[in-house]
């Protein structure tokens, strides 16, 4: 299996951020546990691209780790050229121990839980004004068990003699550049800081379990399609009471018969006959909030817009509507009956128009004139 992130991702070394995040994503969604329950050699590949991209995503640790590989990608940024985040305190520590131990640090906390995403379709309207949907998914929640500890009700987990419950352990080695400090997540325990000798028998001490979850979500009004929403705290429950990921709805809006959208604008079109545009006209017009009474003025000429204000998309909360625009479009009447014709020929005659004669065999002449 590749160890090098790009070709993990899948990637060339000079790829975009973009690329980037959609590669990561589609193998996200292909190798995510609960897409492969059985998998553990998709499960471990999770992990890698999850780290690959983590590192990736951020332009100075993938500085960092086009310079000197995964080892220069853990370090910190500058100020804090050990990663420690702490300062001095914690330089001391990684080389002589915590209280004069081994190369434990300070335990971070139990891991967080994934991000989830979904698709969440729309239809226009529902985009236009928002509305509120239910969703379901199956995501990993908090074991009701073992209240997510991971432990057999009535037992509780130990502390990790390998890490000191720490979750990580750092190690000092020699490089090119001088001693230098890595940290990885403690063999024994997994990170987690803690062992359990006597698993919850429904979580099989994970702390979690795949289930079925529903919620009620509020769609604000104003939506477009390929939004992203974010909700925090619905994703994927932390293992042994981990804070639990965020869920993310990736908006999809199926198109309308009649409208379309221009930023906070919605454009449509009316229909008018030769008759209707050169006399004027009083149509009736369905809007996204009902009938309106659309007023075509005498000699009115295709590509003519007529603005409807606060008849669009919501701009925001407190914010005004945008505005909806109607393009006129006139109509050439066809198949005409001969007393239509008669009549717009005596229109013509009066108007002192030139017109093609009755006679059909005229236009048969002028396309065989053309061959």
């Amino acid at each position: 299996m590749p160890t090098d992130y790009y070709e993990l991702l899948g990637v060339r070394p000079d790829a975009t951020d973009d690329e980037i995040k959609k590669a990561y994503r589609r193998l996200a969604r292909e190798l995510h546990p609960d897409a492969n329950p059985d998998d553990q050699q998709a499960h471990e590949r999770f992990k890698q691209v999850s780290v690959a991209y983590e590192t990736l995503r951020d332009p100075e640790r993938r500085r960092r780790y086009d310079a000197y590989g995964p080892d220069g990608a853990r370090v910190g940024a500058a100020g804090d050229p050990f990663g420690f985040g702490g300062g001095f305190g914690d330089i001391f520590d990684a080389f002589f121990g915590a209280g004069g131990g081994g190369f434990a640090s300070r335990r971070s906390g139990p891991a967080r839980g994934g991000d989830l995403e979904l698709v969440l379709e729309l239809d226009f309207e529902e985009a236009v004004f928002g509305v509120r949907r239910e969703i379901t998914l199956r995501a990993p929640v908090a074991c009701g068990t073992c209240e997510g500890r991971g432990s057999r009700p009535g037992t509780t987990p130990s502390t990790c003699s390998g890490c000191g419950g720490a979750g990580e352990v750092r190690r000092v080695r020699q490089s090119i550049l001088g001693q230098m400090v890595t940290s990885s997540p403690c063999p024994r325990c997994g990170g987690q800081g803690q062992t359990i000798a006597d698993p919850c028998p429904d979580c099989r001490g994970e702390g979690r379990r795949t289930e079925e979850k529903v919620y009620e979500v509020d769609v604000p009004a104003g939506v477009e399609d390929g939004m992203q929403l974010r909700l925090p705290s619905r994703g994927a429950a932390g293992p042994r009471g981990g804070p639990t990921g965020d869920l993310y709805l990736h908006v999809r809006v199926r198109p309308h018969d009649r409208f379309r959208r221009e930023g906070q604008d919605l454009v449509a079109e009316v229909h008018l006959t030769v008759t209707q545009a050169a006399l004027g006209a009083s149509l009736d017009f369905e809007t996204l909030d009902g009938h309106e009474t659309l007023v075509i003025p005498p000699g009115t000429q295709t590509g003519r817009l007529f603005e409807l204000r606060g008849r669009g998309v919501p701009a925001g909360r407190g914010r005004a509507r945008g505005n909806l625009v109607v393009r006129v479009v006139v109509d050439t009447p066809t198949e005409l009956t001969k007393d239509q014709d008669a009549l717009l020929r005596r229109l013509a005659e009066l108007r002192g128009e030139n017109v093609a004669p009755a006679d059909s065999s005229f236009f048969s002449r002028m396309r065989s004139a053309f061959k």
